[in-house]
């Protein structure tokens, strides 16, 4: 299957919104209002079959500082699944990371094996280990305090505060550092 990777326009929301329902349904992604979906437009990027145009998959860049940011909403339509569409998405979001000079990619996921693939490993709790050193995922005290203000639920999934727990959907957090 041959597919287009390219930035998602408005009049692929609608495309975006049927990957979300069809993983939403069994709480595998989160739900999104749909205006949140136009809102966030600028985000996405797509895959379309070169064959006939449709959109069969979605992805998400979401900066949240300086150097950190988070993979959101990527689906692929379980019919295109095990074509390697997902992988060549989450390369372009990674590109896309490298351009904007992000650092460290941040997920929340089921697919622990498909994020492994490309180098995230799953992260625990933010803070210092018992050997002093620092969880790969810890942030600076000051960048801590300004991420706190933030009302967006994937800061607070990765800061693992406690109003998100338990997890939403008993995913795993996993990081990449580029």
């Amino acid at each position: 299957m041959e597919v287009t990777i390219r930035r998602a326009r408005t009049t692929d929301v609608r495309a975006v919104r049927r990957l979300i329902d069809t993983y939403s349904r069994d709480g595998i992604l989160l739900d999104k209002p749909t205006v949140t979906l136009f809102e966030s437009v600028q985000e996405f990027w797509v895959a379309e079959r070169d064959d006939n145009g449709a959109v069969v998959a979605c992805g998400a860049l979401h900066v949240m500082w300086e150097d950190l940011a988070e993979v959101r909403t990527l689906a692929v339509d379980p019919s295109c699944r095990g074509f390697g569409v997902g992988h060549l998405l989450l390369e372009k979001l990674l590109q896309t990371a490298r351009w904007l000079g992000v650092r460290r990619i941040f997920c929340l996921t089921f697919e622990v094996p498909f994020f492994a693939k490309h180098g995230f490993v799953e992260i625990g709790e933010l803070q210092e280990t018992d050997d002093g050193t620092t969880d790969p995922a810890a942030i600076a005290t000051d960048v801590y305090e300004e991420l706190l203000r933030s009302y967006d639920e994937g800061v607070a999934e990765f800061l693992d505060l406690e109003r998100v727990k338990p997890n939403t959907l008993g995913n795993s957090r996993m990081l990449l550092h580029l």
